[in-house]
């Protein structure tokens, strides 16, 4: 009886000590974006500053509008390029594309809107 209890208690703190080793690695964050999902966010940037160079061009904003969100729109190059040292990852990404985003609806906005000043 006394072999039976010792083995199971061995085992226990096998699979305990096990889990514990295991742990550490699995709080690391394991995912990282393949070069392809990189460039995408860079195009994705880029795009944004083209149209807006075009709406601006087309005069269907400001110069201050188009300021403004140029703005924006370096701020989240930095952002990127902040980000993108150690890779991007899931949060990053999403944080991302959710700021590309937001620029692209107030181009939309300052384009409908025809007053000619920023917001």
């Amino acid at each position: 009886m006394r072999k039976v209890l010792v083995s199971i208690a061995l085992a226990t703190a096998t699979i305990g000590s096990t889990a514990i080793v295991a742990s550490p690695a699995v709080a690391q964050p394991a995912w990282r974006l393949h070069p392809g999902a990189n460039r995408q966010i860079q195009q994705d940037i880029n795009q944004l500053d083209r149209r807006i160079t075009r709406a601006e061009q087309r005069r269907t904003i400001s110069r201050r509008e188009a300021f403004g969100l140029r703005r924006e729109a370096n701020d989240i190059r930095r952002l990127y390029a902040r980000y993108s040292r150690n890779g991007l990852d899931r949060r990053e990404v999403r944080d991302l594309q959710s700021r590309v985003n937001t620029v692209h609806a107030r181009l939309r906005y300052e384009r409908r809107d025809w007053d000619r000043w920023r917001g």
